[in-house]
C-alpha cells in the first residue's frame, strides 16, 4: 500500500503530483535543493528533505540523497516526475532495490525505451511503423556509411541513441556532408548522454509530431487515451500542445491507438506512456516511447476527465485498470502553452524575482503553475515556469479562451514567452491548422503573417 511518496522533482509537475497524493489521501515528502525552500509544493508538503546545493548533479539528480530521504521520512514509493531521474533505467532500479516503489515502468522497460535502436527494432517486430533507417549503430566505416544514406535517400538525419529533446541530431542533405556530421554527432553524444552510439534515419521533411497516450496495468490490459498534436515547437523543445489533433481521419486515428495499446500488452508495460510520431501524409512514423508522464498531459485530461497523475499512482500501487477502453469518451478541444522565463525572439532564458503576478481564470481556463509574487526563478533550471491550458466544444472557442486568458496573465519582474504565445494565437495560418515542425521557422515575431 503506497501511503507516503518522495516527489523527486520540483516546480509545477512537483506541486501536481502533490496534489494528486492529497485526493488519494497520500503523504507527500518534499525533497528539494537548498535554493527551492520556497517552493510552493515544499511549502505544502507534509515532510520536507534538502538533498543538497542548487546545481541538479548534487540535488535532483543526487540517487543516494534522494532514496536516504525515502529511508528516514519511512516513504514507501518515489515519483520521479518529468526530467531529471525520471527515464533513468538505473535509478528506477535503485528504489526497487532499495525497497521502494518506483512510479513507473520497469527498469527494464525504461532500458529498452531510452536506446532509441533497440527500441525501434522491438516496435517494427510489434508492426509499429517506423522511419527507414541504419536499424543498427553506425560503425566507423565511412564507405558503408555512404551505402547506408544512399540506402535510406537523403536527406537523413544523424541521432544519437541515448539522445532526446534534441540534442545530439543533425541533418544531412548531401553524401560531402555525412563524415563530418556523423563525427560530430558522436562527439555531441558522448559530451551530452555519455555514449557515442548513434544510428542513421530518413529525414522526414515537414512534417507534424503526434503522440499517442496510453496506460496500462501490466496484467494484460491498456486504454488509449488519444493522440495530441505536438508540432509547435522552438529548437526541437514543444511549446503549444493540443488535443485532438486535426486532419487525421477516425480510422486512421483508431488504427494506430490500437496498435499501441496492443503493444503496451505485449510487451507487458506497466503505467503511462507516450508514443511519439512523425506524420505525414496520412502516415505515422515512429520517433520514441517516452516512458513517464508528459508535460502535457493535461490537455489529454481535460478531455478526457481521467486524471493522469493518479491513474500512474493507481498503477503503481498494484492496481487492476479500473476502466475500459468503451469508458473513455472525448470531449471537446483543449489546448496548452508553455509559459517559459525567457525571451520571446531569442529564447534566451532569464531568472530573476516576480515582482507581481496574477493567474488568468474563467470557465475553461486551467492555470498549473509553482509561482508566486515574490518568488525568484533561479538560473539553475528549465526555464518552463507554468503552463496555461484551455478548453471549448470546438477549437475555436479553446483558442478564443487561450487568447482572453493569455491576456489576463500577468508576470512582472522576468521576461517571459507570452507575447510570442498571444501572437501565435492570432496567427490565421495557426488558426486554419496550418502547423508542422517547422511552424516557428516560418512565422516568427518579425514575420508579417503574425
Amino acid at each position: 500500500m503506497l501511503d507516503k511518496i518522495v516527489i523527486a522533482n520540483r516546480g509545477e509537475i512537483a506541486l501536481r503530483i502533490l496534489r494528486a497524493c492529497k485526493e488519494l489521501d497520500i503523504k507527500t515528502v518534499a525533497v528539494h535543493s537548498d535554493i527551492d525552500r520556497e517552493l510552493k509544493h515544499v511549502l505544502l508538503a507534509d515532510e520536507t528533505v534538502c538533498i543538497g546545493s542548487a546545481q541538479p548533479i548534487n540535488s535532483y539528480l543526487n540517487v543516494p540523497a534522494i532514496i536516504s530521504a525515502a529511508e528516514i521520512t519511512g516513504a514507501t514509493a518515489i515519483h520521479p516526475g518529468y526530467g531529471f531521474l525520471a527515464e533513468n533505467a538505473d535509478f528506477a532500479e535503485q528504489v526497487e532495490r532499495s525497497g521502494f516503489v518506483f512510479i513507473g515502468p520497469t527498469a527494464e522497460t525504461i532500458r529498452l525505451m531510452g536506446d532509441k535502436i533497440s527500441a525501434i527494432n522491438k516496435m517494427k517486430k510489434l508492426g509499429i511503423p517506423c522511419i527507414p533507417g541504419s536499424n543498427s549503430p553506425l560503425s566507423n566505416k565511412i564507405q558503408k556509411n555512404y551505402e547506408i544514406a544512399n540506402r535510406i535517400g537523403y536527406p537523413v538525419i544523424i541521432k544519437a541513441s541515448k539522445g532526446g529533446g534534441g540534442c545530439g541530431m543533425h541533418i544531412v542533405y548531401k553524401k560531402e556532408d555525412l563524415e563530418k556530421y556523423i563525427n560530430l554527432t558522436k562527439i555531441e553524444a558522448k559530451s551530452i548522454f555519455n555514449d557515442d552510439i548513434i544510428y542513421m534515419e530518413k529525414y522526414i521533411e515537414n512534417p507534424r509530431h503526434i503522440e499517442i497516450q496510453v496506460i496500462a496495468d501490466g496484467k494484460g490490459n491498456a486504454i488509449c487515451l488519444g493522440e495530441r498534436d505536438c508540432s509547435i515547437q522552438r529548437r526541437h523543445q514543444k511549446l503549444i500542445e493540443e488535443s485532438p489533433a486535426l486532419n487525421i481521419t477516425p480510422e486512421l486515428k483508431n488504427y494506430i491507438e490500437e496498435l499501441c495499446s496492443k503493444t503496451f500488452i505485449q510487451i507487458g508495460y506497466k503505467g503511462v506512456g507516450t508514443f511519439e510520431f512523425l506524420y505525414k501524409q496520412g502516415k505515422f512514423y515512429f520517433i520514441e516511447i517516452n516512458t513517464r508522464i508528459q508535460v502535457e498531459h493535461t490537455v489529454t485530461e481535460m478531455i478526457t476527465g481521467f486524471d493522469l497523475v493518479k491513474g500512474q499512482i493507481r498503477i503503481s500501487n498494484n492496481e487492476t485498470l479500473w476502466i475500459t477502453q468503451k469508458d473513455i469518451k472525448f470531449c471537446g478541444h483543449a489546448i496548452e502553452c508553455r509559459i517559459n522565463a525567457e525571451d520571446s525572439n531569442t529564447f534566451v532564458p532569464n531568472s530573476g524575482k516576480i515582482n507581481r503576478f496574477h493567474a488568468p481564470g474563467g470557465f475553461g481556463v486551467r492555470w498549473e503553475s509553482h509561482i508566486y509574487t515574490g518568488y525568484s526563478i533561479p538560473a539553475y533550471y528549465d526555464s518552463m515556469i507554468g503552463k496555461l491550458i484551455t478548453y471549448g466544444e470546438t477549437r475555436q472557442v479553446a483558442i478564443a479562451k487561450m487568447k482572453n486568458a493569455l491576456s489576463e496573465l500577468i508576470i512582472d519582474g522576468i521576461k517571459t514567452n507570452t507575447d510570442l504565445h498571444t501572437k501565435i494565437m492570432q496567427d490565421k495560418e495557426f488558426q486554419n491548422g496550418n502547423i508542422s515542425l517547422y511552424y516557428l521557422n516560418k512565422y516568427t515575431l518579425h514575420s508579417k503573417a503574425i
